[in-house]
């Protein structure tokens, strides 16, 4: 950084990231905390990232938080999508990660078989 300008473009360029307007867009949340990275998060999350660029989607974004509060069932994913209840998948591998993006971000079915249980 140079200058306060570069800041401060540099905090809106991640502001908008971060924080899309989820009542249009698609917000998928990997926790990568200490924890999460230890159980595999950053592949998940690189995958997800991949796929969001192949896909060329300007109304999905993936981004990394800290501590989701489970860890024994890392890695955490969550997809948020526009006018639906938030959906938490555990214990993601990129492969499953694959799955959760073409039947549920893109196809909107949600995987059960992934999610979180009472």
């Amino acid at each position: 950084m140079k200058s306060i300008k570069e800041l401060n473009d540099l905090k809106e360029k991640t502001r908008a990231e971060i924080s899309p307007d989820i009542s249009k867009n698609t917000r998928i949340i990997v926790g990568m905390a200490t924890c999460g990275l230890a159980a595999g998060s950053k592949p998940v999350y690189n995958e997800l990232k991949k796929l969001v660029k192949q896909n060329n989607l300007t109304n999905v974004s993936v981004v990394q938080v800290g501590c989701i509060g489970m860890c024994r069932l890392e890695p955490l994913v969550e997809v948020l999508k526009p006018n639906q209840p938030k959906v938490t998948y555990v214990s993601v591998t990129p492969d499953i990660a694959k799955k959760i993006f073409s039947e549920h971000v893109l196809g909107g079915k949600v995987l059960e078989e992934y999610v979180i249980k009472d």
